[in-house]
């Protein structure tokens, strides 16, 4: 296995090595679904692997997990119910949907998503190898997105990541407090 995308497989080893078997990721990210607006909170139910690599390649360790790993649940639909049930306790609007992964560093062109746009809900540059890495040593994992802007081709305007940042900012505190009452419930 080889390190990809700023490390995403140190951090997870980490966690599992310390005896923890759920995880639970954030982003931000475009949104693609035309019923989203920036600020949504959207509940990761599954995701499309556009990045063009998978963190899983070269040799395996049986030790950390299964050559081939299913990937059928790959956001725990165990966790998903009790972020649901959490976030209608608290009164905490958010969508579901499916998150599609894009290597970054830069937004996507409009050129590149158009045909790409059936089938997912958001478009990000992260969360995607973490999500591979996590099911292959058999944690459960938990994700959310915060809709922090329109994808390409549908945003009328230039990306802007001050504009990023200061939407993730005034969604930060519902989606920690979500969160953290969803952690705090977790067995």
């Amino acid at each position: 296995m080889r390190l990809l995308h700023e490390g995403s497989l140190l951090p997870v080893l980490c966690v599992q090595a310390v005896g923890r078997g759920k995880v639970v990721l954030t982003n931000a990210c475009g949104g693609i679904n035309r019923e989203f607006a920036p600020g949504t909170l959207m509940l990761i139910t599954d995701f499309i692997n556009m990045m063009g690599t998978n963190p899983l390649i070269g040799p395996n360790d049986e030790r950390f997990g299964p050559r081939f790993p299913d990937m059928t649940e790959p956001y725990s639909l165990e966790l998903r119910n009790l972020a649901k049930q959490t976030a209608d306790e608290l009164g905490i609007a958010y969508k579901e949907g499916v998150y599609m992964g894009f290597m970054g560093p830069c937004y996507e062109t409009a050129a590149e998503f158009a045909p790409l746009r059936d089938g997912a809900d958001a478009v990000g540059m992260s969360t995607v190898p973490e999500t591979m890495v996590c099911n292959y040593m058999g944690m459960k994992v938990l994700a959310v997105s915060c809709i922090t802007n329109m994808a390409t081709g549908i945003q009328t305007v230039k990306h802007s990541h001050a504009r990023v940042l200061e939407i993730a900012n005034q969604a930060g505190d519902t989606l920690c407090r979500w969160l953290g009452a969803v952690i705090q419930r977790m067995e």
